[in-house]
């Protein structure tokens, strides 16, 4: 996700007045901002970090949802809005199957030892941020029997 979608979006959602989707967005911008100063970078904030912030506000807010009583049905309700908010800009993660090809592809010598610690610290160089942990641990798991 390029941060200037995210700047435009924000201030469509101001013209439009609608609250929740500029609540969203500006947090979603703040976030990055102090994740690019954080890392020295202001200036040119990359595509990588957009995502890696927008994954993990994403876990987020998916926390929040699922540790929200269940009486408090107005929090969950805005904790959902916001989820589904955020996920338009979360990157699209890749399947077991892609993710399977892209071990055997570029990492078939690592695969062919069945040593699972190897696979892993290898592969997650790579694939993190493009596939879910638990997906790519199991595809990981299924090559090494």
């Amino acid at each position: 996700m390029e941060f200037k979608i995210l700047q435009s979006d924000m201030i469509a959602a101001m013209k439009a007045h609608d609250k929740t989707t500029k609540d969203a967005v500006s947090s979603l911008i703040a976030a990055i901002k102090k994740v690019a100063i954080d890392e020295g970078v202001r200036e040119n904030i990359t595509e990588e970090i957009c995502d890696r912030v927008i994954l993990k506000e994403l876990k987020t807010v998916k926390e929040q949802i699922d540790t929200c009583p269940e009486n408090r049905t107005d929090l969950i309700d805005a904790y959902k809005a916001t989820y589904d908010i955020i996920a338009k800009y979360a990157p699209k993660m890749l399947s077991a199957d892609e993710v399977k090809e892209i071990i055997l592809r570029d990492f078939a010598e690592v695969a062919a030892t069945k040593n699972k610690g190897m696979i892993m610290k290898n592969v997650m160089g790579t694939l993190k941020g493009k596939a879910e942990g638990v997906v790519i641990n199991q595809v990981v798991a299924d090559l090494c029997k």
